[in-house]
């Protein structure tokens, strides 16, 4: 069984420091270190690292809230100060790809470098950025799965429970599903990107695996972002999933034309 000990991790004076900020921390952090690896395997400059990678958090962070709050109005709309406070929560992976893939876009274009390159150097170091960053939803009680009496089961303290779902206790863990499907994830890109020499694979890879076993986990959400009837993130996952797709099959072609 799962119970979260609290939202904040620890104070000092004044500063209150939240586990959800700690783990985006450490989920930036460890996709800085991924590439930066990569930027010096492939023999990238470093330094446009540094200024990429900060205007790609800037940038993702910004895209994410904002993705979120679009989708949420009437509750922004009526508590305008908690579009700020992300701590509580609230940063839409779908956005931040969004806001930061801008970034690296305009980024590319104005350095003339190669975008599907430097893609497949960060992607992997995303993924487990997103294997950590999940940990921050365990610590808010919140992203959580429908109700459920299985061993890992996830204790939900009655505040936090969607209306309707008071009675219950304990709900799915969708955070460790997801987690632990990105860890898988980061490994298999990582192999990818050291044993491929075709630009585009491991960017191929990373919408297909992360957005099928999203689609998937996304079913068990009741916390969903919905459009009508449809659920947000399975829609943008399955078009995630079916660009990667053409694009995998492109990949594929381009390097048999090559190897002829």
């Amino acid at each position: 069984m799962f119970q979260s000990p609290g939202q904040v991790a620890f104070s000092l004076g004044p500063l209150t420091v939240h586990w959800y900020g700690l783990f985006i921390a450490l989920g930036i952090l460890v996709a800085y270190l991924y590439a930066r690896s990569e930027f010096r395997r492939q023999q990238i400059a470093v330094h446009h690292l540094e200024n990429l990678f900060f205007y790609m958090v800037v940038a993702g962070i910004i895209g994410a809230r904002i993705y979120y709050v679009l989708f949420s109005l009437d509750f922004f709309l009526a508590q305008p100060l908690e579009i700020v406070q992300i701590w509580h929560g609230g940063l839409a992976i779908h956005g931040a790809l969004i806001g930061g893939g801008l970034a690296l876009l305009a980024y590319t274009r104005k350095h003339h470098l190669h975008l599907i390159r430097l893609l497949d150097a960060f992607l992997p170091g995303v993924l487990l950025a997103q294997a950590f960053g999940r940990w921050g939803n365990f610590f808010n009680s919140e992203a959580f799965g429908e109700p459920t009496n299985l061993p890992w089961k996830l204790f939900i303290p009655l505040e936090n429970r969607p209306l309707g779902y008071e009675e219950f206790d304990f709900f799915h863990p969708t955070f460790l599903y997801e987690s632990l499907w990105n860890f898988i994830g980061f490994g298999v890109l990582a192999y990818i990107a050291r044993h491929t020499k075709r630009p585009g694979l491991v960017s191929c890879g990373y919408l297909m695996w992360y957005s099928f076993g999203r689609f998937f986990i996304e079913g068990l959400r009741l916390d969903s972002l919905y459009l009508g009837s449809i659920r947000i993130a399975q829609l943008v996952s399955a078009l995630l999933f079916v660009a990667g797709l053409v694009g995998l099959r492109f990949v594929m072609q381009r390097g048999k034309i090559k190897d002829n």
